[in-house]
């Protein structure tokens, strides 16, 4: 009797224990940081970003140095001369904000350099994570640079390294 309950005991403890779930941890930020193009990308996008950034800022001193002047001569100025003034600051602080959607909008020359350069990279990286988890397996792959709240990951079960391998990349 003993012998037939520790049998079924043993056959669901295995039974049990073939259908647990496989997972594995990955670190993006350091895949990323070990792929030479991710940081030209990031390098080249930074340097327009500040040119475009220069940019505004010039244009927002005209701004300013044309309220000032408008500010200055304020009383000396005609009704007709104060309303065209006027015209031109707000049509100049127009061109400004038009010019700042344009670099920086929603569908600006930021976005639409990051998804040109960058964009790539990541789903190439998405893509190797996807078939090496296929390929083994994996139910859940966590990303270890967006959890935050995770404590200890035991080493064992990082693939980041695999990823980098899969796409050409040695460390």
């Amino acid at each position: 009797m003993k012998k037939t309950l520790l049998f079924i005991g043993l056959f669901f403890a295995f039974a049990l224990g073939s259908y647990a779930q496989k997972y594995a941890l990955v670190d993006t930020e350091y895949i990323l940081k070990h792929i030479p193009e991710y940081d030209m990308a990031n390098q080249e996008m930074e340097n327009a970003g500040e040119q475009w950034q220069s940019e505004i800022e010039a244009m927002q001193k005209d701004v300013q140095d044309m309220y000032k002047a408008y500010q200055a001569n304020v009383g000396t100025l005609s009704a007709s001369e104060k309303t065209k003034r006027e015209n031109a600051i707000v049509a100049k602080e127009n061109e400004l904000q038009q010019l700042r959607n344009t670099y920086f909008g929603a569908d600006g020359e930021m976005f639409k350099r990051r998804e040109a350069l960058i964009k790539p990279i990541e789903d190439a990286v998405y893509n190797a994570i996807k078939e090496i988890s296929l390929l083994n397996g994996y139910k859940a792959v966590i990303d270890r640079a967006s959890a935050t709240s995770m404590i200890f990951a035991s080493p064992d079960i990082d693939i980041s390294d695999e990823v980098l391998a899969k796409l050409g990349y040695s460390i």
